[in-house]
């Protein structure tokens, strides 16, 4: 009976490490990806689609030319952040964003409102170079967005809006900003919702497979959310492995109580046989 306790616990031991095994290839992204397998994947790969403005974008813009005086009137004066009231102002001067509107619109100086909605970056440069160039000796603009957010939640090791330098950003950089999944992420059923004209796009990515490449949405626009959900194993945590633990120490009890009762009855059994052959 000792050896059935024994070949128990060692079955138990070995079920632990081969779900364990199993978990650990399941975390792996893009298994499949090797140098020979390149081709196939840049054969769907979709290049970077430029972020188009939407309402609520904050943008920054800044005009420059030889003759500074001249692109006066097309920027707007630099503001210093400072708390208002104090003796000195520790903050740097900034420059200030222009909000697109509810109707997709920014107020710029000397060329008054302007429709940016739909445009993407580079597209709102050469327009207002255009028009600026109508006045000014070649005009230098610079346009970023001074708002460009994703959102990150889930299992992931720091959840959070994350703000980004740089409008190139993809799930996987969202990833990393967010400290990488938990073990308990999936890692085949990635949410990412957008917004686009007003309407909820969604999709959902599985970074096991080189699929996400050739997907509109391994590249990320502004405001995006991304979810990462639990996994089944999620259900052991932190929170729960007191209960856990203390239900397989429960059942390690049952059954050294049990290989104790089946030698105590077998050692009673044979006793009792020994004895009824010695009083005969």
């Amino acid at each position: 009976m000792k050896k059935t306790g024994t070949l128990f616990l060692a079955v138990l031991l070995f079920g632990v490490l081969a779900s364990s095994c199993t978990s650990q290839k399941k975390m792996a992204y893009v298994r499949e990806i090797t140098a020979a397998s390149a081709d196939s994947v840049n054969a769907t790969f979709h290049a970077q689609r430029e972020a188009h403005i939407v309402c609520g974008d904050a943008l920054t813009i800044a005009v420059n030319a030889l003759d500074l005086e001249a692109v006066e009137t097309f920027n707007m004066p630099l503001y210093n952040p400072g708390q208002v009231g104090t003796d000195r102002m520790y903050s740097s001067y900034q420059l200030q964003y222009y909000l697109v509107d509810k109707d997709g619109q920014i107020n710029f100086p000397t060329l008054g409102k302007i429709h940016v909605e739909g445009m993407t970056i580079s597209e709102l440069r050469d327009y207002l170079t255009a028009e600026i160039s109508k006045s000014v000796n070649d005009p230098i603009v610079n346009v970023h967005f001074a708002n460009y957010q994703i959102t990150v939640l889930g299992e992931v090791t720091r959840p959070g809006r994350y703000s980004v330098s740089s409008e190139r950003v993809t799930i996987l950089d969202a990833l990393g900003l967010a400290g990488d999944m938990t073990p308990y992420g999936k890692r085949d059923n990635i949410l990412i919702a957008r917004e686009t004209n007003g309407k909820m796009q969604f999709e959902r990515l599985n970074i096991n497979n080189a699929s996400i490449f050739a997907s509109p949405f391994f590249y990320l626009q502004q405001n995006d959310v991304i979810y990462v959900e639990p996994n089944g194993v999620r259900a052991v945590n932190s929170q729960n492995i007191s209960l856990y633990l203390s239900m397989l120490t429960t059942l390690g009890s049952m059954a050294t109580v049990i290989v104790s009762v089946v030698n105590n009855a077998q050692y009673w059994k044979q006793n009792s046989g020994n004895n009824n052959g010695e009083n005969e």
